[in-house]
């Protein structure tokens, strides 16, 4: 489960799509109805706001956001319900480039022309996110030499 810092608008279209699926998972683990991934540490940063499923589905709303833009049809009913206002969830630079980096290195294999096309580019957050200088978050994956995979 990949729940991307980075504005949705980065994604190629398999990364759209497999971000929509996986937030819509991510969703059903913060009401407590599936068994799997309910200790998925990308969770984190949902789980520490007063209102998790506010959170995710604020951040479903972006996502669905950059599907209507692209024309994509996604059910925008599976994202009915409290949203967040006024708040956001803040995230650190390092964190931002950390996944940036791992987008570069996905569309580089499976989507050249959009690799080409990044690799110029400013990073964005997604809108639920506030950038703060700092390194890559704590609850990142990490490698067994403790290095950011």
């Amino acid at each position: 489960m990949r729940l991307w810092t980075l504005h949705p608008r980065h994604l190629d279209a398999r990364g759209l799509v497999a971000l929509w699926r996986e937030g819509l998972l991510a969703r059903a683990v913060l009401r407590g109805r599936t068994r799997g991934y309910r200790r998925h540490p990308q969770l984190e940063r949902f789980r520490a706001q007063a209102r998790p499923v506010a959170a995710i589905n604020t951040y479903l709303a972006g996502v669905l956001a950059e599907a209507r833009r692209r024309g994509y049809r996604f059910d925008a009913r599976l994202v009915r319900g409290p949203r967040i206002s006024g708040g956001r969830i803040r995230v650190t630079t390092g964190q931002l480039q950390y996944e940036w980096s791992h987008l570069l290195r996905k569309l580089r294999a499976r989507s050249p022309a959009m690799y080409r096309a990044a690799r110029g580019l400013t990073p964005r957050a997604h809108g639920l996110f506030r950038l703060t200088p700092g390194p890559v978050a704590l609850w990142e994956v990490r490698s067994r030499g403790g290095r950011a995979r």
